[in-house]
């Protein structure tokens, strides 16, 4: 186990040399100035030649990575060049917002995915399962923004349920976290789906049969812990997409996470800050990752044993 830990960790650190160095290229390849953003449209050109010193843009690239790699090694993400605070702390003030709609839109989605998954397989080729399937191809590809507008729609503009936007009481988490699970439901539907129709057919669950266990207890106590360790892979992956990739969501509710923070990076070309949200949803699904490969072992003895 320690091995593996230690292997994993040098491939981790690997994994986020290599995001920050893809990140960092492409952010400067964009056509986008981020001194003349900050000067404002009538700066002349000695200033705006004066914040790209400042702000050591007028470095060669590689020397520009270097650096910035140098100041990350020490826990240094930068400095917002448009909010001119660290980069650490606007995000460390963002996280418990974040972390809050990614527990309450994880629980939602594998909540709803697993039922329905888990009764998709246990009617398979029926009707149930058609209807099972087909919801669940609709909610992945429904767009984000719709969902969210239909809801606030219905249960906060029309009946009054819950409120439209903003962060704070539990009422406010509802309907974020839902728009999020009817968008993750889907995946986690079909994967339980085939997981289980996988399971029910394995020599085990005939012989768990043929003693006369009811079915709830076949498909709780035998089925279901066998056919979870695909949901626990997605869990992991699914941390780190909701650390950085619900910027639409946070945006139509309002919700003040790392989300808002990078879509508004984004239009002020605020690198640092891009960077900085870019690694930390990197961290996340490493971290999300290897939580993933150790609870497996616990679930499953035959991994454990391999």
């Amino acid at each position: 186990m320690v091995t593996l830990l230690a292997k994993r960790l040098v491939q981790s650190c690997l994994i986020l040399l290599g995001v920050a160095a893809i990140t960092f290229v492409l952010l400067y390849a964009l056509p986008a100035d981020p001194a003349r953003m900050l000067a404002g449209r009538s700066a002349t050109a000695q200033t705006v030649e004066n914040i790209r010193r400042e702000l050591g843009l007028d470095q060669p690239l590689l020397s520009q990575f270097l650096h910035y790699l140098g100041n990350l090694v020490q826990g240094d993400l930068g400095r917002s060049y448009a909010q001119k605070t660290e980069v650490a702390t606007l995000i460390a003030a963002r996280l418990p917002a974040t972390l809050t709609l990614m527990a309450a839109g994880i629980f939602v989605e594998v909540l709803l995915g697993l039922t329905f998954g888990i009764v998709a397989a246990l009617n398979r080729g029926g009707a149930i399962d058609r209807i099972v399937m087909a919801s669940a191809f609709v909610g992945v590809s429904a767009p984000q923004f719709v969902v969210a507008l239909l809801l606030l729609y219905v249960f906060a503009a029309t009946l009054g349920w819950f409120p439209m936007s903003g962060y704070g009481t539990a009422a406010h988490v509802v309907l974020p976290a839902m728009t999020l699970g009817i968008l993750g439901a889907g995946w986690y539907a079909r994967m339980a789906r085939s997981a289980m129709i996988d399971v029910l057919n394995q020599d085990f669950i005939r012989t768990a049969r043929a003693k006369g266990l009811s079915g709830r207890r076949v498909v709780l106590r035998h089925a279901l812990p066998n056919a979870i360790l695909p949901i626990v892979a997605m869990i992991g992956i699914d941390i780190g997409q909701f650390m950085g990739g619900v910027v639409v969501v946070e945006a139509v509710y309002g919700w003040p996470g790392i989300g808002q923070l990078a879509w508004q990076a984004i239009q002020q070309v605020d690198i640092p800050i891009i960077m900085g949200v870019t690694l930390t949803s990197a961290f996340a699904i490493i971290v999300g990752n290897l939580v993933a490969d150790l609870i497996a072992p616990m679930i499953d003895p035959r991994i454990r044993s391999h």
